[in-house]
């Protein structure tokens, strides 16, 4: 049966929340989708730094509980809470910035286990000029290229590169039409987080835009 990417992307749920971190007023971009794997096969592969890049890219560092980590062309930071084989959560810092990810395993039935992935910002003037300008998408659509590596990764056993090449995969068709389509569910969820709709339709335009190449709108 061929994998179809787009079906995989509506396997996603997507929602933004309202939140708080360390005392704080924050906001959360939330994706959540099943796999059809049991929870220990899926917790080594989001957490075992030989099968990461399979799905997602070289990780360095330390990933127990305190150990400092450090993506490939990515974020780094620290490991704030680990307890295996359920939930991990870690600090994320790139561009001088820092946010914060959660993630949540919880199995759904046999052999079928879902993933809630939680990134959480800051209400500050730095992020909220980044929200208005992108909204949701600009890191949900990374996620869930992320998730769509880990759905490849998990029904074949091959590295993410064998069939979602970097150098092309994203700006042929089909990598396109993906980004296109998750960019315009966080839309929709932008919309029913209450952002108001030119805004929320502006915002997901500059993403896809983003994403696919495409000319950004004036």
């Amino acid at each position: 049966m061929p994998f179809d990417t787009i079906a995989q992307a509506a396997m996603v749920v997507r929602k933004v929340e309202d939140v708080t971190h360390d005392g704080a007023p924050a906001r959360a971009v939330v994706a959540s989708r099943a796999y059809p794997t049991g929870i220990d096969d899926l917790w080594n592969a989001i957490t075992d730094k030989a099968r990461i890049p399979r799905w997602f890219a070289p990780v360095e560092g330390d990933l127990t509980l305190g150990g400092k980590y450090q993506i490939k062309g990515n974020a780094g930071g620290t490991v704030t809470a680990c307890e295996p084989p359920r939930s991990f959560a870690l600090t994320w810092e790139f561009g001088g910035g820092i946010s914060w990810v959660e993630v949540e395993l919880a199995e759904t039935g046999d052999d079928s286990t879902r993933l809630t992935l939680r990134h959480i910002a800051p209400l500050d003037d730095k992020s909220e000029e980044f929200w208005d300008r992108f909204g949701p998408g600009a890191v949900g659509v990374g996620w869930d290229l992320s998730l769509l590596g880990l759905a490849w990764h998990l029904e074949t056993g091959d590295a993410v590169q064998e069939r979602f090449a970097e150098e092309t995969w994203p700006l042929s068709d089909e990598g396109k039409a993906f980004a296109t389509s998750s960019s315009e569910a966080w839309t929709a969820a932008s919309i029913a987080y209450g952002t108001a709709e030119d805004a929320a339709n502006r915002a997901g335009t500059t993403t896809t835009a983003f994403y696919t190449g495409a000319a950004a709108p004036e």
